[in-house]
């Protein structure tokens, strides 16, 4: 049977937050399959580091970029230093964002806006800028990263959740619209993930988790998001556009306090 349907060799690719967890594995296994990755962060220290990381005998390349994905004008200059180094922009991976966990009453002016703009600003930004360049290059895919946390009441997560639930809405939206110029656009909500982050949101030790060959558990691990947003990048999901694909283990309880006693 094969398997080239699964590839993004030869592809450029853009991933937002790069530095770590889930965007830096994203990144790795698109290079890692041969294709051209410019990854980004708020420092630039941070992606040069991944970048300097890489085998010596990788397929692909990593070009590293500081952005902050909230000004559209470095947005803009994200998307420019791709078609420079790599000629056009193929994927888009709309990793960045951040999350603290607060009780709705007090969360503060200023938190609910940072979280707002990284999460769903930041994706608007990167969405309209890679936009017009894909359509220019013929068409394209786009992954938006949302969360599991959209689909129900969460604990401590009302603001993340506001921001995660309209990057989902606005998933489709776009997807719709963008059809006719050969763009798709689909979203993965995970579940808890084992990141440098995420104990410090749920402040609670995460760190004993299952093999992947472990059905039963409600934590996983970069790699199997990375896997799943290579599917949906890839001529595999050709027939995928529009939808936001829940990958969070085995849906016991939904409550977070439940999951990690």
């Amino acid at each position: 049977m094969p398997t080239s349907q699964f590839s993004v060799a030869d592809r450029t690719a853009v991933v937002t937050g790069g530095s770590s967890g889930i965007g830096r594995t994203i990144a790795e296994r698109f290079v890692a399959d041969g294709a051209n990755v410019v990854i980004c962060s708020r420092e630039q220290a941070r992606v040069d580091s991944v970048a300097d990381d890489l085998p010596d005998d990788t397929a692909g390349a990593i070009h590293p970029v500081e952005c902050d994905v909230r000004d559209r004008e470095a947005v803009d200059a994200l998307v420019d230093a791709a078609v420079e180094a790599f000629g056009g922009v193929d994927v888009l991976v709309n990793n960045a964002g951040t999350n603290f966990a607060s009780e709705f009453d007090d969360i503060s002016p200023n938190g609910w806006e940072t979280i707002l703009d990284i999460n769903l600003t930041g994706t608007v930004n990167c969405l309209q800028a890679v936009g017009a360049e894909m359509r220019a290059g013929g068409g394209g895919a786009v992954v938006n990263l949302s969360s599991f946390v959209t689909h129900f009441p969460s604990p401590r997560q009302s603001h993340y959740g506001a921001a995660k639930a309209a990057v989902s809405h606005l998933t489709g939206t776009v997807a719709y619209e963008w059809a006719d110029d050969d763009i798709r656009v689909n979203a993965v909500a995970p579940g808890v993930v084992l990141t440098p982050g995420v104990e410090h949101v749920l402040d609670r030790d995460v760190s004993d988790v299952p093999d992947r060959g472990t059905v039963d558990r409600q934590v996983g691990y970069p790699e199997e998001i990375a896997d799943l947003v290579q599917f949906l990048v890839s001529p595999a999901a050709s027939y995928v556009t529009g939808e936001v694909v829940d990958i969070r283990g085995v849906p016991q309880s939904l409550n977070l306090d439940d999951r990690f006693p």
